[in-house]
């Protein structure tokens, strides 16, 4: 149930009170008894925190996270160079004399 704030301009009385949103207003001031009490515009009395809202994560603009390196790249540092093996020379007949 929200909490709404009303005012009486004779006395000037404010006070809280708890009512369901379908509940009427109250017209009569509870101290002075005049029916100039009035409900008052307030802000919202929550705030939204924790993980996933905006004030603690995007409040300060897309940060940008450390670019790791890519897979291939690091695993061809790691990985041993090796070079195919040539074909074999094809043999030359010898000629004895």
């Amino acid at each position: 149930m929200p909490i709404y704030e009303y005012q009486c301009g004779p006395c000037g009385t404010k006070k809280e009170h708890l009512q369901k949103l379908s509940d009427e207003p109250i017209p009569v001031c509870p101290t002075c008894g005049s029916n100039t009490y009035t409900k008052l515009i307030s802000a919202a009395g929550f705030q939204l925190k924790g993980s996933g809202w905006y004030a603690t994560d995007f409040k300060n603009g897309p940060q940008s996270k450390p670019k790791t390196e890519a897979k291939s790249d690091s695993m061809s540092e790691t990985k041993p160079k090796t070079t195919p093996n040539p074909a074999p020379k094809a043999s030359t007949p010898s000629t004895t004399k």
